[in-house]
């Protein structure tokens, strides 16, 4: 049967499959985000594993860690360039999986990647201006605004807007990002979290101020975004997000935006606004997909 293929290259892992959507994950695989040879040659065995037992495979689809050069009019298309991963700077990521699989090859960030899964599957279903927010290792935003997925000379780099800084941050911390400091990222990241209190979130106890100070920063981080870009709903997910903290974000976003958008004054419309996604952890790996269905 005629499929597709799917990687979710992220900085910690990449996921591979071969399907349609999220009814059919016909095949998926994981392994560590390794040095670049190793882990680009594990995707291609895989693909290959597939060919050689009679999948048809019509296109593949990356979502990927980056940033990434997405202009193919751009010598270093598909290149994965100023990453702070180790050793992946300046990776010919698109070149090195086409050559390797022989398959019509596109790709996109991975936070692009999943609004599209959850605009095709998910929790933005007939919407045509939301965001996709991840907060894990790092802070990604996907935009699908006016019908499509935002590009402008780059993409978008959401997770780097400089935010105020919290009256109760520890002194000496001056964020994780090595690039920024005290961003989005560099502040409310998984990796921000360790390196301020030593440990993830959701192994704080509640009444522990992280939990506080964490609410604060998205809260303040997405409600720039609501008042910028105006989207019809924001779907935040990630391994630092959980129910608990979502509401603390959701009363923090309703502080912030003070009532100046109207649609969005009482509460429970907040509660609509900012929701989970729905494809919950496979949205990435769905987005991969979502891309390579996208060339037909």
């Amino acid at each position: 049967m005629a499929c597709y293929g799917g990687i979710e290259a992220g900085g910690s892992r990449f996921v591979c499959a071969i399907g349609s959507g999220p009814d059919d994950l016909q095949t998926v695989v994981e392994f560590p985000t390794r040095r670049p040879a190793e882990t680009i040659a594990d995707a291609v065995a895989f693909f290959d594993r597939q060919h050689g037992e009679g999948a048809q495979l019509l296109a593949l689809g990356v979502g990927a860690f980056g940033p990434i050069e997405l202009d193919p009019g751009r010598p270093d298309f598909g290149y994965i360039t100023s990453t702070p991963k180790p050793g992946w700077q300046d990776v010919d990521l698109v070149g090195e999986l086409a050559r390797g699989t022989g398959l019509p090859l596109r790709i996109d960030t991975d936070v692009n990647a999943a609004a599209r899964a959850e605009r095709l599957w998910g929790a933005a279903r007939g919407l045509e201006h939301f965001l996709y927010v991840t907060v894990g290792t790092g802070i990604g935003v996907g935009a699908y605004l006016g019908g499509r997925i935002l590009h402008g000379a780059h993409h978008p780099e959401m997770g780097h807007v400089l935010l105020p800084i919290d009256p109760e941050e520890p002194e000496g911390f001056d964020g994780s990002c090595p690039y920024h400091g005290r961003c989005a990222e560099g502040l409310a990241s998984g990796s921000a979290l360790v390196a301020r209190w030593g440990d993830r979130l959701d192994s704080l106890p509640e009444e522990h101020p992280a939990w506080r100070m964490e609410a604060n920063y998205l809260g303040t981080f997405l409600a720039g975004l609501a008042l910028v870009l105006q989207p019809q709903r924001i779907l935040v997910g990630g391994g630092v997000m959980n129910a608990v903290l979502l509401d603390m974000v959701r009363d923090v976003l309703a502080a912030r935006l003070g009532g100046y958008r109207r649609t969005l004054a009482a509460r429970k419309e907040i509660d609509r606004f900012l929701v989970m996604p729905g494809l919950g952890p496979r949205a990435g790996l769905l987005g991969a997909l979502a891309v390579a269905r996208a060339m037909d």
